[in-house]
């Protein structure tokens, strides 16, 4: 247990039987009456963000949550199979807990993965991946002057977009939170 004071970014809390993460939190004190905590939560399981009030020093539940790096080692066709780096117990995690982490994950990579009580919660990856471009039409001569993209399938089987001066067979960084290209990965 912890108080409202306690709370930091990243914390999870366990508010009637559900998990939420801390996005945000502001401590208020207003002119008139008691002072309360305001935060942004999100549930860790549906993705939901809602706003939430608290009053000052109100107790509240703590998750335990457990962040191992772990190496993704294979999809067997109904799982992802992590094994842990630090015992090389395996686990399988289900592809809707995977969710677009999926899209960046090569066999052998590290990433975090967050589990409470046995269940994991979600997958970790870095900011940022390289991934090599297995896929794109060439650009033309009079294209490159404009700016502008194309798409572009990984060797993950994602599509992305990138400029038109990227080729095929070309190793370039991927922001892994909203798939865009970040550029080119010098050999």
């Amino acid at each position: 247990m912890a108080t409202t004071n306690d709370l930091k970014n990243g914390m999870v809390l366990n508010l009637d039987g559900q998990l939420w993460s801390v996005i945000w939190f502001q401590h208020h004190k207003p002119g008139k009456g008691g002072a309360v905590v305001r935060t942004k939560l999100k549930n860790i399981e549906s993705g939901k963000t809602v706003d939430k009030t608290f009053n000052a020093d109100v107790k509240v539940e703590v998750a335990n949550v457990d962040k191992r790096t772990m190496q993704y080692l294979y999809n067997d066709g109904t799982s992802y199979v992590f094994m842990d780096v630090a015992t090389y117990d395996q686990l399988e995690v289900p592809p809707e807990m995977v969710g677009e982490a999926q899209n960046f994950l090569l066999e052998n990579q590290e990433a975090i993965v967050a589990t409470n009580e046995g269940r994991v919660l979600y997958i970790e990856l870095p900011a940022s991946v390289e991934l090599l471009v297995e896929y794109t039409e060439p650009g033309l001569q009079g294209d490159r002057s404009t700016g502008g993209t194309k798409p572009a399938r990984l060797e993950t089987g994602h599509e992305i977009n990138v400029p038109l001066f990227i080729t095929t067979g070309e190793k370039i960084k991927v922001d892994t939170r909203d798939s865009s290209y970040l550029g080119r990965v010098s050999s």
